[in-house]
């Protein structure tokens, strides 16, 4: 699959950055989140540098015969009755886990929002985990896992920080009217 995921993206047209994260548990905090595709180009890159990343898959997705693909694709199903609800669930399956990369797209929907969503945060603080940057930039056709964003303890400052991050790099999605770091 390695080399197939990596031939894909040759053929799309995309450069890979970065490689497989260098721990057993962290979050990798993607952007541009504007459509289903960055899932699949995002999937593709983490293949591609031989990792497995999972990702929140809200629970009514997983019917036959679909749930079964997504699962497969490192799809984890999650109840959203609350945020506080959701975030326990995650940091509850990485004390449970030996090996979780978790992708999270920090604007929490493809939609256009300037309020990013900041469980990212508070699962990394709470968990005890790295947090890194990905991007699925559709704009540079590029795709990757990059450095580890260190957090401080201010989930507003770090959220300024990762759209600043994202804006000076000039990423655009594939829906660029859906992206917005203001």
């Amino acid at each position: 699959m390695k080399f197939f995921a990596k031939f894909l993206l040759k053929i799309m047209g995309w450069k890979r950055i970065g490689t497989v994260a260098p721990v057993k548990k962290c979050i990798l905090l993607g952007a541009p989140h504007t459509s289903i595709w960055d899932f699949i180009i995002s999937w593709l890159f983490y293949k591609s540098v031989g990792g497995k990343a999972y990702c929140l898959v809200k629970e009514e997705l997983f019917f036959f015969p679909f749930g079964y693909l997504l699962k497969a694709m490192g799809g984890i199903p999650i109840k959203r009755d609350t945020a506080a609800g959701t975030v326990k669930q995650i940091i509850d399956r990485f004390e449970k886990a030996d090996y979780l990369h978790l992708a999270i797209a920090v604007e929490g929907t493809r939609k256009r929002t300037a309020k990013w969503k900041g469980g990212f945060h508070t699962i990394a603080k709470k968990a005890n985990i790295p947090v890194y940057f990905g991007i699925f930039d559709w704009k540079h056709k590029e795709v990757g896992r990059l450095d580890e964003f260190i957090l401080s303890d201010s989930m507003e400052e770090d959220i300024k920080r990762v759209k600043e991050f994202f804006r000076n790099r000039g990423v655009g999605g594939k829906n660029p009217e859906n992206f917005t770091t203001e």
